[in-house]
Protein backbone atom coordinates (compact mmCIF):
# COMPACT_ATOMS: atom_id res chain seq x y z
CA UNK A 1 0.00 0.00 0.00
CA UNK A 2 2.56 2.76 -1.17
CA UNK A 3 1.35 6.08 -2.11
CA UNK A 4 0.94 9.66 -1.26
CA UNK A 5 -1.95 11.96 -0.08
CA UNK A 6 -4.07 13.01 -3.04
CA UNK A 7 -2.63 16.38 -3.59
CA UNK A 8 -6.50 17.90 -4.52
CA UNK A 9 -7.72 16.64 -0.84
CA UNK A 10 -9.51 18.94 1.25
CA UNK A 11 -9.89 18.10 4.85
CA UNK A 12 -12.97 19.96 6.36
CA UNK A 13 -15.19 19.67 9.52
CA UNK A 14 -19.05 19.27 8.88
CA UNK A 15 -20.97 20.35 11.71
CA UNK A 16 -23.97 18.34 11.63
CA UNK A 17 -26.83 18.48 14.42
CA UNK A 18 -27.49 15.18 15.24
CA UNK A 19 -30.22 15.18 18.10
CA UNK A 20 -29.45 12.06 19.37
CA UNK A 21 -32.62 10.08 20.34
CA UNK A 22 -33.46 10.85 24.12
CA UNK A 23 -32.98 8.36 25.82
CA UNK A 24 -31.15 6.45 23.69
CA UNK A 25 -32.31 3.10 22.84
CA UNK A 26 -30.28 0.51 24.94
CA UNK A 27 -29.82 -2.21 21.98
CA UNK A 28 -29.84 0.77 19.17
CA UNK A 29 -28.40 -1.68 16.38
CA UNK A 30 -31.60 -3.71 15.44
CA UNK A 31 -32.12 -4.37 19.41
CA UNK A 32 -28.44 -6.10 19.17
CA UNK A 33 -26.74 -5.64 22.27
CA UNK A 34 -23.06 -7.39 21.38
CA UNK A 35 -23.59 -4.75 18.19
CA UNK A 36 -24.73 -2.25 20.28
CA UNK A 37 -22.32 -2.12 22.98
CA UNK A 38 -19.26 -3.14 20.60
CA UNK A 39 -20.11 0.62 19.10
CA UNK A 40 -20.48 2.12 22.22
CA UNK A 41 -17.48 0.84 23.89
CA UNK A 42 -15.96 2.92 21.03
CA UNK A 43 -17.16 5.79 21.42
CA UNK A 44 -15.81 5.91 24.49
CA UNK A 45 -12.62 5.72 24.03
CA UNK A 46 -12.87 8.67 21.35
CA UNK A 47 -13.16 12.03 23.53
CA UNK A 48 -9.76 11.80 25.23
CA UNK A 49 -8.50 9.83 22.39
CA UNK A 50 -9.02 12.18 19.93
CA UNK A 51 -7.97 14.86 21.75
CA UNK A 52 -4.93 13.27 22.08
CA UNK A 53 -4.36 12.56 18.69
CA UNK A 54 -4.63 16.58 18.30
CA UNK A 55 -2.23 17.64 20.70
CA UNK A 56 0.18 14.76 19.22
CA UNK A 57 -0.48 16.33 15.74
CA UNK A 58 -0.30 20.02 17.20
CA UNK A 59 3.09 19.54 19.05
CA UNK A 60 4.74 19.52 15.62
CA UNK A 61 2.78 22.03 13.75
CA UNK A 62 5.50 24.61 13.68
CA UNK A 63 7.83 22.51 11.78
CA UNK A 64 6.19 21.72 9.15
CA UNK A 65 7.19 23.89 5.62
CA UNK A 66 4.40 22.65 3.33
CA UNK A 67 1.88 24.92 3.38
CA UNK A 68 -0.83 22.21 2.24
CA UNK A 69 0.07 19.75 4.92
CA UNK A 70 -0.44 22.66 7.22
CA UNK A 71 -3.66 23.38 6.09
CA UNK A 72 -4.86 19.24 6.12
CA UNK A 73 -3.15 19.75 9.86
CA UNK A 74 -5.92 22.33 10.20
CA UNK A 75 -8.49 20.64 8.78
CA UNK A 76 -7.26 17.40 10.61
CA UNK A 77 -7.79 18.80 14.26
CA UNK A 78 -10.93 20.78 13.41
CA UNK A 79 -12.69 17.33 12.49
CA UNK A 80 -11.45 15.20 15.38
CA UNK A 81 -12.15 18.37 17.73
CA UNK A 82 -15.94 17.84 16.56
CA UNK A 83 -15.79 14.31 16.89
CA UNK A 84 -15.21 14.75 19.97
CA UNK A 85 -17.76 16.85 20.88
CA UNK A 86 -20.11 14.86 19.14
CA UNK A 87 -19.01 11.35 21.57
CA UNK A 88 -19.28 13.31 24.29
CA UNK A 89 -22.51 13.53 23.78
CA UNK A 90 -23.07 9.76 23.09
CA UNK A 91 -21.49 9.00 26.12
CA UNK A 92 -23.60 11.46 28.20
CA UNK A 93 -26.22 9.04 26.83
CA UNK A 94 -24.63 5.86 27.82
CA UNK A 95 -23.95 7.28 31.11
CA UNK A 96 -28.50 8.17 31.54
CA UNK A 97 -28.96 4.37 30.80
CA UNK A 98 -27.08 3.63 33.98
CA UNK A 99 -23.38 2.57 32.40
CA UNK A 100 -20.36 3.43 34.10
CA UNK A 101 -18.67 6.07 31.70
CA UNK A 102 -16.98 7.53 34.45
CA UNK A 103 -15.29 4.37 35.42
CA UNK A 104 -14.74 3.38 32.01
CA UNK A 105 -13.11 7.17 30.82
CA UNK A 106 -10.56 6.76 34.05
CA UNK A 107 -8.71 4.03 32.67
CA UNK A 108 -7.99 5.59 29.31
CA UNK A 109 -7.05 8.96 31.15
CA UNK A 110 -4.24 7.48 33.51
CA UNK A 111 -2.83 5.49 30.63
CA UNK A 112 -2.70 9.42 28.40
CA UNK A 113 -1.58 11.28 30.97
CA UNK A 114 1.34 8.57 31.25
CA UNK A 115 2.41 8.40 27.90
CA UNK A 116 2.18 12.18 28.06
CA UNK A 117 4.40 12.51 30.54
CA UNK A 118 6.68 9.47 29.91
CA UNK A 119 7.07 9.10 26.29
CA UNK A 120 8.39 11.46 23.61
CA UNK A 121 6.51 13.20 21.39
CA UNK A 122 7.58 10.93 18.98
CA UNK A 123 6.21 7.83 20.07
CA UNK A 124 2.90 9.91 20.88
CA UNK A 125 2.89 10.80 17.22
CA UNK A 126 3.87 7.31 16.12
CA UNK A 127 0.86 5.73 18.35
CA UNK A 128 -1.57 8.62 16.78
CA UNK A 129 -0.28 6.94 13.52
CA UNK A 130 -1.36 3.35 14.61
CA UNK A 131 -4.83 4.26 15.51
CA UNK A 132 -5.47 6.52 12.90
CA UNK A 133 -4.47 3.75 10.83
CA UNK A 134 -7.35 1.37 13.12
CA UNK A 135 -9.84 3.83 12.57
CA UNK A 136 -9.67 4.34 9.35
CA UNK A 137 -9.57 0.96 7.62
CA UNK A 138 -12.86 0.12 9.94
CA UNK A 139 -14.37 3.70 8.66
CA UNK A 140 -13.53 2.15 5.33
CA UNK A 141 -15.08 -1.11 5.91
CA UNK A 142 -18.04 0.38 7.07
CA UNK A 143 -18.94 3.03 4.09
CA UNK A 144 -18.19 0.49 2.03
CA UNK A 145 -20.29 -2.52 3.71
CA UNK A 146 -23.93 -1.09 4.73
CA UNK A 147 -24.77 -4.18 6.14
CA UNK A 148 -22.14 -3.76 8.92
CA UNK A 149 -24.98 -0.65 10.27
CA UNK A 150 -27.87 -2.98 8.75
CA UNK A 151 -31.19 -2.08 10.97
CA UNK A 152 -29.41 0.22 13.55
CA UNK A 153 -31.10 3.52 14.77
CA UNK A 154 -31.44 6.09 11.86
CA UNK A 155 -29.53 8.55 13.80
CA UNK A 156 -27.26 6.49 15.16
CA UNK A 157 -26.21 5.02 11.80
CA UNK A 158 -25.81 8.70 10.57
CA UNK A 159 -23.23 9.77 13.29
CA UNK A 160 -21.20 6.24 12.54
CA UNK A 161 -21.17 7.26 8.64
CA UNK A 162 -20.28 10.49 9.21
CA UNK A 163 -17.58 10.35 11.81
CA UNK A 164 -16.29 7.26 9.23
CA UNK A 165 -16.26 9.49 6.13
CA UNK A 166 -14.50 12.25 8.18
CA UNK A 167 -12.00 9.42 9.40
CA UNK A 168 -11.20 8.41 5.90
CA UNK A 169 -10.55 11.70 4.92
CA UNK A 170 -7.83 12.58 7.12
CA UNK A 171 -6.13 9.12 7.55
CA UNK A 172 -3.14 10.59 6.52
CA UNK A 173 -2.09 13.57 8.52
CA UNK A 174 -1.14 12.79 11.60
CA UNK A 175 1.50 10.16 9.27
CA UNK A 176 2.77 12.87 6.94
CA UNK A 177 3.69 14.59 9.69
CA UNK A 178 5.16 11.35 11.37
CA UNK A 179 7.29 10.97 8.25
CA UNK A 180 8.66 14.69 8.14
CA UNK A 181 9.80 14.59 11.84
CA UNK A 182 10.70 11.00 12.60
CA UNK A 183 9.86 8.24 10.12
CA UNK A 184 10.97 5.26 11.51
CA UNK A 185 9.32 2.23 10.39
CA UNK A 186 10.68 0.62 13.65
CA UNK A 187 9.31 3.31 15.80
CA UNK A 188 5.89 2.73 14.25
CA UNK A 189 5.45 -0.65 13.98
CA UNK A 190 6.26 -0.63 17.61
CA UNK A 191 3.30 1.45 18.35
CA UNK A 192 1.03 0.01 16.34
CA UNK A 193 1.74 -3.70 18.63
CA UNK A 194 1.01 -1.17 21.22
CA UNK A 195 -2.16 0.57 20.03
CA UNK A 196 -3.38 -2.97 19.15
CA UNK A 197 -3.27 -4.07 22.34
CA UNK A 198 -4.33 -1.41 24.36
CA UNK A 199 -7.66 -0.59 21.54
CA UNK A 200 -8.51 -3.72 22.00
CA UNK A 201 -8.50 -4.25 25.88
CA UNK A 202 -10.45 -1.07 26.24
CA UNK A 203 -13.18 -1.77 23.62
CA UNK A 204 -13.44 -5.48 25.11
CA UNK A 205 -13.96 -3.89 28.65
CA UNK A 206 -16.33 -1.41 27.83
CA UNK A 207 -18.25 -4.20 25.99
CA UNK A 208 -18.13 -6.67 29.00
CA UNK A 209 -19.13 -3.65 31.48
CA UNK A 210 -22.33 -2.84 29.38
CA UNK A 211 -23.26 -6.43 28.62
CA UNK A 212 -22.98 -7.02 32.50
CA UNK A 213 -24.96 -4.20 33.59
CA UNK A 214 -27.81 -5.17 31.07
CA UNK A 215 -27.72 -8.85 32.72
CA UNK A 216 -26.34 -10.74 29.85
CA UNK A 217 -22.69 -10.99 30.27
CA UNK A 218 -23.17 -14.46 30.82
CA UNK A 219 -25.48 -15.87 28.02
CA UNK A 220 -24.12 -17.58 25.62
CA UNK A 221 -25.93 -17.01 22.54
CA UNK A 222 -25.46 -12.99 22.60
CA UNK A 223 -21.44 -13.81 22.80
CA UNK A 224 -22.04 -16.60 19.84
CA UNK A 225 -23.53 -14.46 18.02
CA UNK A 226 -21.47 -11.60 18.58
CA UNK A 227 -18.16 -13.06 17.52
CA UNK A 228 -19.74 -14.54 14.62
CA UNK A 229 -20.83 -11.15 13.91
CA UNK A 230 -17.28 -9.62 14.30
CA UNK A 231 -15.02 -13.03 13.19
CA UNK A 232 -17.07 -15.50 11.40
CA UNK A 233 -16.87 -16.50 7.54
CA UNK A 234 -18.26 -13.40 6.57
CA UNK A 235 -17.85 -11.58 10.00
CA UNK A 236 -16.65 -7.67 9.43
CA UNK A 237 -13.63 -7.32 11.10
CA UNK A 238 -12.15 -10.19 9.25
CA UNK A 239 -11.50 -8.53 5.92
CA UNK A 240 -9.79 -5.96 7.48
CA UNK A 241 -6.61 -8.48 8.84
CA UNK A 242 -4.65 -7.85 5.23
CA UNK A 243 -5.06 -3.78 5.76
CA UNK A 244 -4.36 -3.96 8.90
CA UNK A 245 -0.68 -5.87 8.41
CA UNK A 246 -0.21 -3.53 5.72
CA UNK A 247 0.78 -1.48 8.40
CA UNK A 248 4.15 -3.14 9.33
CA UNK A 249 5.40 -2.67 5.73
CA UNK A 250 8.64 0.09 5.11
CA UNK A 251 6.73 1.20 2.15
CA UNK A 252 3.40 1.66 3.78
CA UNK A 253 1.51 4.97 3.23
CA UNK A 254 -2.39 5.04 4.57
CA UNK A 255 -3.38 6.00 0.22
Amino acid sequence: MTGTTPKGLEIRPRRPEFGLPQPMPRHWHGGDAFKSHFFDAMSVLFPDGERFFIDSVRHFRERIDDPLLREQIRGFIGQEGHHSREHIDYNNQLRALGYDIDHLERALRRRLAFVRKFLSPQLQLAATTAVEHLTAIMADALLRNPHWLEGADPTMARLWRWHALEETEHKAVAFDVYQQVCGSPWLRRRAMLQSTIFFTKDTFLGLVHMLRRDGLLWNWRVWRDGLRWLWGRDGILRPLVKAYLEFYRRDFHPW
